[in-house]
């Protein structure tokens, strides 16, 4: 059976979505619901949400799992020796599947970069500023 490249390239860059957005359920989201005063949404959402305790306690695997994919997908994406076919609409296809996958790419790192500064380097920072 044949793999079909664009078919798990689409399937990786939808799972590396859903894994950095865990980075910004577990990890950002509480520490900016707190941050507003809105502690007991946050313990709520640690009751009511099952697994989201155990993302937040495993913050730097989480987050290194997602980095990883974010690595992997990035390398796919731009890779060289990628060509399109010379078929005028699979070719156009083809150039839509990629930017899709780039905008899909961006869309996964500014979640990670937003749940990693939350969860990783807030705190440091605002001890640094006496904040």
């Amino acid at each position: 059976m044949k793999l079909n490249k664009e078919h798990s390239t689409g399937q990786l860059k939808w799972l590396t979505l859903f894994i950095s957005s865990g980075t910004l359920i577990c990890c950002a989201l509480p520490v900016l619901l707190v941050s507003l005063g809105f502690g007991a949404v946050v313990a709520s959402l640690n009751y009511n949400v099952p697994g989201l305790l155990f993302l937040a306690e495993q913050k730097l695997w989480t987050l290194s799992l997602a980095a990883l994919l974010l690595a992997f997908l990035a390398w796919v994406i731009w890779r060289p020796n990628q060509s399109c076919p010379t078929d005028p609409v699979l070719a156009a296809q083809c150039q839509t599947s990629k930017q899709w996958n780039r905008r899909i790419f961006w869309l996964s790192f500014s979640v990670w970069c937003i749940g990693f500064f939350f969860s990783i380097l807030l705190l440091p920072l605002r001890q640094f500023l006496n904040l």
